[in-house]
């Protein structure tokens, strides 16, 4: 059995002033992606003001909060971090320490601090209640075990080949969906069709939560809907359920409605294909026959996402109310137009949807 402390250690080393750092890029918590063992986003670090950490090239940044969002990952390239996340260092005598050599165990770890079974551990011994948190100590003293060194290579070997598929179909459903948005411009933009309000094509109402204290709403057959729910494109059930009858604010949406989150993650879009209700968080836009399809809204905002979000009001939580959202408007061309552009989509949808269950497995 091994230990992580045999194979790396913390480097922590704080830079009072962004600035002056020789390394351009940051990687913020926001740039971590759960369950991937290499970090790949990040942003430069112009609006850094307070104290950062530095890491360097084939360091494992680990997310030190929020132990359940598994976040730890091997950067390729130098850096600035925040004082959230761990950096570990493999060391240069890993060999001699543990007979693995440093470019194997670069290899590996990565996996290992992805895998279910250090996640779970990590969960068991964070610290804290509500926002658990990964200890330097509790990360030291993680045990696990290995194969012997030629079957390890293998492994490695295999591990990072499915990475690099699994990337390799990221960056076809990013075409993808660059191909869709490169249509709708050239389709719609800037060819004189009239600019109209959503509430002139579509009903528009706001959800709302039945109060626990009326059970009679809840435990029902009609799912009820959060933001939290939208995850991907079209919302087919949901965890709660509410009655059909009685709570006006909890009116039930038909299907085909599009969903649109106006409190907190601005624009945040679904379209659901099943009747549902939804919280107070989100406007719903129910479009007119043959006016407008809400595959083409869907789009239409999507590509306006950026201009929407600064017509939130409120300081730390902003937020678009439900006549701010009936008066947004788009440029809305000829029904028959519009089902030109959904077709497109709609293959390539299902194309993205084969690749993202290739990226899943």
């Amino acid at each position: 059995m091994y230990k992580l402390k045999d194979f790396a250690q913390d480097i922590s080393v704080a830079i009072k002033d962004a600035q002056s750092s020789p390394f351009d890029r940051f990687v913020g918590l926001e740039h971590y992606d759960s369950g991937e063992p290499v970090i790949t986003r990040y942003t430069d670090k112009s609006l850094l003001s307070s104290s950062v950490k530095e890491f360097r090239k084939n360091d494992i940044l680990i997310a030190r909060r929020n132990v359940y969002l598994k976040r730890a990952g091997i950067a390729f390239f130098d850096g600035l971090t925040s004082g959230d996340s761990i950096v570990l260092r493999i060391y240069d005598d890993c060999e001699s320490r543990t007979g693995i050599s440093k470019q194997d165990a670069i290899r590996i770890i990565p996996f290992i601090l992805n895998s279910n079974v250090f996640w779970a551990y990590a969960n068991k011994h964070a610290d804290g209640m509500n926002s658990k948190r990964i200890s330097k100590e509790m990360l030291y003293n993680y045990e696990f075990d290995l194969p012997p060194l030629a079957e390890q290579k293998v492994l490695a070997d295999k591990l990072w080949a499915a990475y690099r598929l699994k990337e390799s179909y990221k960056k076809l459903l990013a075409a993808t969906e660059e191909m869709v948005k490169s249509q709708f411009i050239e389709m719609f933009t800037d060819k004189g069709y009239p600019l109209t309000m959503i509430k002139s094509f579509a009903d528009v109402s706001t959800g709302g939560t039945p109060s626990k204290a009326h059970p009679e709403y809840w435990n029902g057959d009609k799912p009820w809907v959060s933001a939290e729910d939208m995850k991907s494109k079209y919302v087919y059930d949901t965890c709660e359920k509410v009655t059909e009858a009685g709570y006006a604010t909890c009116k039930i949406i038909p299907v085909d409605t599009l969903m649109y989150v106006c409190r907190g993650s601005i624009g945040v879009m679904a379209i659901n294909k099943i009747e549902c209700a939804t919280n107070q968080s989100i406007c719903r836009a129910t479009c007119h026959n043959n006016v407008c399809n809400v595959e083409f809204l869907y789009h239409a905002l999507m590509y306006q996402r950026d201009n929407i979000k600064k017509k939130g009001t409120g300081t730390s939580f902003k937020s678009l109310n439900q006549t701010t959202f009936s008066e947004l408007e788009i440029e809305l061309p000829p029904y028959d137009e519009q089902m030109k552009f959904v077709t497109i989509a709609e293959q390539a949808d299902k194309s993205g949807s084969v690749l993202q269950y290739m990226i899943a497995c």
